[in-house]
């Protein structure tokens, strides 16, 4: 005669969908990558700041960004990666 281990009794459905979700490969919260940086307004993983830019230099970046068909925002974005490369 073998010894058995007692039966686990069934979860509830409340603990069952608890488990169910933290067991989720994206349950667990990421660091954020910019330890420390508390400038601008946390906007999700990025950070809104304000700038002056005369009308003119602002009417080409929409004309531009407009041709590219990006937005404002990831037309400066861009612009201010590839100039930090080189």
């Amino acid at each position: 005669m073998a010894i058995h281990a007692k039966p686990k009794k069934p979860l509830s459905k409340e603990a069952a969908a608890e488990a169910f979700v933290t067991g989720a490969p994206d349950a667990t919260v990421k660091p954020e990558t910019s330890v420390g940086y508390d400038k601008g307004i946390v906007k999700g993983h990025k950070r809104q700041v304000s700038i002056t830019i005369s009308p003119d230099l602002l009417r080409k970046i929409d004309a531009k960004a407009e041709a590219m068909g990006t937005g404002r925002s990831a037309f400066i974005s861009m612009a201010v990666f590839k100039a930090l490369q080189e």
